[in-house]
């Protein structure tokens, strides 16, 4: 089966970047069969610049709208998707030409993969590598890790892509939430996906290019009420899709099954699922077994 790809962009006052962004998607050596433009109500000229570029590329679906968040901008381009997999790009980044076609090899070989998240060549204000290590990581299933520990399988925006059915899934929230997420929204995409059941890779690619500029050097500059902020409303988010999925602290005694999906897990994630297994509200004699089966296991 060859997949398909829609690229949903998002842009909020980013007319610099926007055009580097889009072009980056229609250059793909595997290309898109939709690329979705989702201006939220940019007020630098963004959206006269968009029209005059793309108004008329039948390759470009574009959409004006008010602005209302990232989320709400993820929510709106992927209405307009038709394709297999929906990838996400932020306006201010940019794809190397290879991007979907790495990304098509592994979703045409595995069915089983429902999210591929990419490493990350800063550029710009900063220029270095951020990933997961340079070979493909099979996170396996994680909605138990996510779930008690919050950990993060994923990558930022411009390197995160879903099979649509998850992506539709992840992205099936409340107004309130929406509200919430104005910033930030791929927390949503990545602890969403984990908590629903939906197995992960890590591919690195090399293609993603990810812009730091004066407006988004949040890892360096974020204050503590932010971080704070941004852990609250995560704990929200997490108790919400795992209320969905039925994940209660019952489920904590199936750390070792989990972890088992893992083909090659790290000595970390041995860690972190003893832990898991140590936290779950069975008699502590089973706790014990079931965390010294995932480092011993582990170590075979």
């Amino acid at each position: 089966m060859t997949t398909t790809f829609a690229v949903v962009v998002t842009c909020y006052n980013y007319r610099d970047f926007v055009a580097e962004a889009v072009d980056s998607a229609l250059a793909q050596t595997r290309p898109p069969k939709q690329v979705i433009v989702v201006d939220d109500g940019s007020k630098d000229g963004s959206q006269d610049l968009l029209r005059e570029r793309y108004g008329n590329d039948p390759r470009v679906t574009l959409q004006i709208c008010e602005n209302g968040g990232q989320l709400v901008a993820f929510q709106r381009g992927l209405a307009a998707t038709d394709a297999d997999v929906v990838c996400f790009l932020d306006a201010d980044d940019r794809w190397g030409p290879g991007y979907l076609s790495k990304l098509g090899a592994v979703y045409d070989a595995r069915a089983d993969i429902g999210f591929i998240h990419s490493d990350i060549a800063l550029f710009g204000n900063e220029i270095r590598i951020k990933g997961e290590g340079p070979s493909p990581i099979d996170h396996g299933y994680t909605a138990l890790a996510t779930y008690a520990l919050a950990h993060w399988y994923g990558s930022p925006t411009s390197a995160l892509s879903l099979r649509l059915t998850d992506a539709r899934t992840c992205l099936n929230v409340p107004i309130e939430m929406s509200r919430s997420w104005r910033l930030c929204a791929d927390a949503v995409l990545v602890h969403a996906s984990s908590l629903m059941g939906v197995r992960k890779l890590y591919l690195p690619t090399g293609e993603v290019g990810y812009r730091i500029h004066g407006n988004n050097g949040w890892w360096s500059q974020r204050s503590h009420e932010a971080r704070y902020r941004n852990q609250i409303g995560s704990r929200s988010l997490i108790e919400y899709f795992a209320n969905i999925a039925g994940l209660c602290p019952r489920s904590l005694a199936s750390a070792k099954l989990e972890f088992r999906t893992k083909p090659t897990p790290s000595r970390a994630e041995a860690r972190r699922y003893a832990t898991i297994a140590m936290m779950g509200p069975e008699p502590l004699w089973r706790r014990l077994e079931d965390a010294l089966s995932i480092l011993i296991g582990r170590r075979r």
